[in-house]
């Protein structure tokens, strides 16, 4: 009897009474005391009738911790069992809200019998089965259950609209969204906001903007969810700065945000730092969504710093933010800090997810770090993660990354079902790991297990014939690319100029370049490389100067090309323009390639002392390139001394690379010094370094279909 104290039956309640604190645990979304109180109606011998177990159904409904209860199904089973024995069900209203319910608990096929077997139906269950089963994933039924719903002459209502609208929000059911608004029209339902807010939304997701805005116009009283829904069209079609103008005019319009409107703005792209301001102005930064969403643009921004800060302001961590930080740490190679992050995601007992496992496995980049990655293959293994595909090629990657490719051959043949990512990842990884004849063969597996080349294979492939010099399989590749109508856009005009570049053969690459509509950094980045390489340094500055002209801003690589352009063509002035500008007006830190590159043009045009005043000026120490770049300078002027002073520098360095020995060997034959020539002979011979590596290939001429 302490129970029924507890929630309220002290006496022996009549059924208005029962009714009365039923739905009092309905306004608490208690489904637990509901549940309860029912079985202690049963104890006082009181038997509920079809209000009382409607109510009882709504309690449950009503709940959120009860969907995600392990009892929550059999509760459901039971409380159907007493309808069905009370003969309760006979009644629409009832069987409808046990319908929703079962809905909310993803049991759609309970739902679906249920709706069979009803004698009785009515608009409200229509509508109850048809967002069931659009909200379970069902896009397909829901549509022919409209259909049905229409045929059998129930008349929908704009709730109805509302909840098969979003099943249409797919480029393969954008024909029937359509439809459904051409019904709304002519059935009047249209001009309601929710449905309007709704189909805005339906065709944002089919791509369609320009009919979106049509309908966001003409809401006449645009509520805070419309200006969301806009906001939300053009972030997730890549339109941020119109998301940006839309949040602008809803202030204009004097429409408070919510915390739907602050995670749709960061989803756009926006400033985290700004959105962050907004959100401790409008008191929405207390809400746990909106923090969340925060870190995790805080992060792939970069500033991982900001985003942790944030993080310990949670009350209550979750995987989401903590798994966003570990990503953003792993790409900047800071595996401190993700062990850091990892062992914070144990000690709250959660498990990392294939996303952020991945994101880890692509962070370990060094041969040192290999260990860690053996590490972490072990978590996979124990967690289970390693069956899945995603980490699967993150993990082909990894040990393709440090040259393991019979580990990452090993997973793979250990892979049941073989899709096309794992085909391009282990593909990829031969290339990178210098290993493309492996690359070709693979390839020809692939086809023959029934997989067609995408995008990735191409670009894959087109590298590998860069390292190999396998012009004619580069240029059928390039042929099943045009039969294809495949776009020659980023990866693969990329990757098409750089093969046709080191395949000698300019001229074709700079055709694929011009046949490219909007090329992108990278792809611009490869022509003006090519143009350096060729010698052709004045197309290689103009092309610098009509990418900006385009209002793309250049890169480190973009840099690295315009100075190589600068150094081939004696260019000194502009090289020396190019260098100041690099840092002053694009923000770009020069790194030892670059100053390499500065070296080597000061010493070939034979300002020896400007080389050595620009070495001494480095931030950073200088590498063994820096040295080769003026030693190489040193053979074309015949200076020994200097030259004799730079290999010393360059063999303490590294004694193993035979590239000096080779520079010495000339610049003592140019001057007619042959004993010193055997003696730094002798001297690669004992290091290892006698500069005679190579490798031979037998290009395959196999059609690519």
């Amino acid at each position: 009897m302490n129970l029924a104290c507890s929630i309220g039956l002290s006496t022996k309640p009549n059924l208005t009474h029962f009714h009365s604190l039923l739905n009092s645990r309905i306004d608490r979304k208690n489904s637990k005391q509901a549940l309860l109180l029912f079985r202690q109606l049963f104890e006082f011998n009181v038997k509920p009738n079809h209000l009382t177990l409607a109510l009882l159904i709504k309690a449950c409904t009503s709940s959120p911790s009860s969907f995600n209860s392990v009892n929550a199904e059999i509760e459901a089973g039971q409380i159907h069992t007493h309808l069905v024995k009370s003969g309760v069900d006979r009644f629409v209203y009832v069987g409808t809200a046990l319908l929703d319910f079962y809905m909310k608990l993803g049991c759609v096929k309970n739902a679906r019998k249920m709706f069979d077997d009803m004698p009785d139906r009515d608009d409200v269950s229509w509508n109850a089965v048809i967002c069931g089963v659009s909200r379970n994933g069902h896009d397909f039924e829901a549509f022919k259950l409209f259909v049905q719903m229409c045929r059998e002459g129930f008349r929908p209502h704009h709730t109805t609209l509302v909840s098969l609208l979003p099943s249409c929000g797919r480029h393969e059911l954008a024909f029937q969204g359509q439809s459904i608004h051409g019904f709304g029209i002519k059935a009047g339902l249209d001009s309601d906001s929710q449905v309007k807010n709704t189909l805005t939304s339906m065709y944002a997701k089919c791509a369609d903007l320009e009919a979106a805005e049509l309908l966001f116009e003409e809401i006449v009283d645009k509520s805070v969810v419309s200006w969301n829904t806009m906001i939300g069209a053009y972030g997730q079609n890549g339109f941020f700065g119109e998301a940006m103008l839309v949040f602008k005019r809803m202030q204009e319009e004097n429409v408070r945000a919510n915390l739907v409107t602050m995670v749709s703005l960061l989803s756009a792209n926006a400033n985290p730092e700004s959105t962050h301001c907004h959100a401790i102005k409008t008191g929405l930064v207390s809400n746990a969504s909106v923090v969340t969403s925060l870190i995790c643009e805080y992060a792939a921004s970069g500033n991982t710093e900001s985003g942790e800060l944030l993080y310990k302001s949670l009350p209550q961590k979750n995987l989401v933010s903590l798994t966003a930080l570990i990503s953003s740490y792993a790409e900047k190679g800071i595996l401190g800090q993700v062990m850091e992050c990892f062992a914070q995601l144990q000690h709250l007992d959660m498990k990392l997810d294939a996303v952020a496992m991945v994101s880890i496995l692509h962070g370990i980049k060094h041969p040192a770090e290999i260990g860690l990655g053996l590490a972490f293959h072990g978590y996979g293994l124990r967690s289970g993660l390693s069956a899945d595909c995603l980490v699967l090629n993150g993990l082909i990657s990894m040990y393709s990354r440090f040259d393991k490719i019979k580990d990452a051959f090993l997973l793979f043949s250990e892979m049941r079902e073989k899709p096309l990512i794992s085909w391009n990842s282990l593909i990829s990884g031969c290339v990178q790991a210098g290993r493309a004849s492996d690359a070709l063969e693979l390839f020809s597996q692939m086809k023959m297990h029934g997989h067609s080349p995408d995008t990735i294979t191409i670009s894959s492939l087109l590298s590998g014939c860069c390292q190999l010099g396998y012009l004619k399989f580069g240029e059928r590749l390039h042929n099943y690319v045009l039969r294809n109508n495949l776009e020659v856009e980023d990866f693969i005009g990329t990757s098409l100029i750089d093969m046709y570049t080191k395949c000698g053969r300019i001229e074709h690459a700079e055709m694929v370049f011009k046949s490219i509509k909007e090329p992108c950094l990278a792809t611009w980045n490869s022509m003006i490389s090519a143009y350096s390489l060729y010698g052709l340094e004045h197309n290689a500055l103009a092309c610098f100067s009509e990418m900006q002209e385009r209002g793309l801003q250049p890169d480190k690589i973009t840099f690295l090309g315009v100075l190589a352009a600068c150094t081939h063509g004696g260019l000194v002035q502009q090289g020396r323009t190019y260098f100041q500008i690099m840092g002053e007006k694009f923000n770009v830190t020069p790194s030892l390639q670059h100053c390499a590159c500065m070296v080597g043009l000061y010493g070939r045009a034979g300002l020896f002392e400007e080389a050595l005043m620009f070495i001494r000026g480095m931030e950073i120490e200088p590498d063994f390139a820096v040295w080769g770049a003026l030693l190489n300078a040193c053979c074309i002027h015949q200076e020994v001394e200097l030259g004799e002073y730079i290999a010393k520098k360059m063999f303490f360095l590294d004694s193993k690379n035979g590239g000096f020995f080779v520079l010495m060997s000339n610049l003592y034959a140019v001057k007619g010094r042959w004993e010193d020539v055997a003696k730094v002979r002798e001297m690669m011979r004992q290091t290892g370094g006698d500069g005679c590596s190579g490798i031979s290939v037998i290009e395959s001429l196999d059609d690519i279909k």
